[in-house]
């Protein structure tokens, strides 16, 4: 499955991350790795699927390995996207066998996950099926590891709304209540905006149809989120708008009902437990 290269993926960002979780594990050295094997003992290992799911995290394995020791030889058998199932391997790797087994952990840690969320995303999407709507993540992510799973969203073909508070503003309910009301808000941001010179899309949250109709009055916009709205509302609420801008549903939406939520014509479909709950793939890197 070919997947978009989304900016945030850049190879100072991927360094950064991978130099961070090795540090956390690795710390001043793998002392089992160095305890226990000869520092000239050379081995392989394969990656070992043992359930059944879309793989992530192959781009990314590289990477890893790479950094833990160059000399290491990796063979790519898969690719990200590949549908899996119990007894699939995924990749070899051969070489200095404490650096196999210093990378293990990390490696195993990113792809698992990776790969229980881009299989539940391309669940969800199989529910979609007959609508226009496109299935978003959201900020619910795990610190320190969004990039990784927003990077197993794109794999499982999902769309990533934005990546942080810096690239994009969404007014959510609490902005909109500090602020005084859907009107304000939108005018206070697009007024921040001209005065730092800053370009960036403005979502806004409604709650309510009346909301709606003070953002359709408002304007200055890119986006009007739904925010747990039952799907007669929905319904009403995309009448309302009539194509002026796209629509996200969002709040509260899951596997049970997201297919009602998708016919009422919305364009996005917005759901954190994407990142939040989802179950780990099982891998396991063996020797052979």
């Amino acid at each position: 499955m070919q997947t978009p290269t989304p900016a945030y993926l850049t190879p100072e960002a991927l360094t950064a991350f991978i130099r961070t979780a090795l540090a956390e594990d690795v710390g001043d050295g793998d002392h089992s790795a160095r305890a226990a094997i000869p520092a000239d003992a050379r081995n392989r290992a394969h990656l070992l699927v043992k359930g059944e799911g879309l793989l992530a995290g192959m781009a990314l394995a590289p990477l890893i390995f790479e950094e833990v020791d160059p000399t290491l030889q990796l063979h790519l058998l898969l690719p990200d996207g590949a549908r899996v199932k119990h007894g699939d391997v995924a990749f070899t790797v051969e070489g200095p066998a404490r650096s196999i087994l210093t990378a293990e952990r990390l490696v195993l840690n990113c792809m698992q996950r990776m790969s229980g969320i881009a299989t539940y995303t391309a669940h969800l999407n199989t529910l979609l099926a007959g609508t226009n709507a496109r299935l978003l993540d959201t900020r619910k992510t795990t610190p320190n590891f969004r990039i990784c799973e927003k990077w197993a969203v794109l794999i499982g073909g999902g769309v990533n709304h934005r990546y942080g508070l810096f690239d994009m503003i969404i007014l959510k309910d609490n902005h909109v209540d500090y602020a005084g009301g859907v009107a304000p808000a939108i005018a206070a941001t697009q007024k921040y905006l001209a005065d730092t010179g800053r370009q960036l899309p403005i979502e806004i949250e409604t709650r309510t149809l009346a909301e709606v109709q003070q953002a359709l009055a408002t304007g200055g916009i890119a986006r009007i989120m739904l925010d747990n709205m039952p799907p007669d509302q929905l319904r009403e609420a995309v009448a309302l708008i009539n194509g002026r801008f796209p629509t996200e549903a969002s709040g509260g939406i899951t596997e049970q009902t997201i297919a009602e939520v998708a016919r009422t014509g919305v364009d996005y479909i917005s759901v954190g437990a994407l990142t939040h709950s989802v179950k780990s793939l099982d891998l396991s890197l063996k020797a052979y």
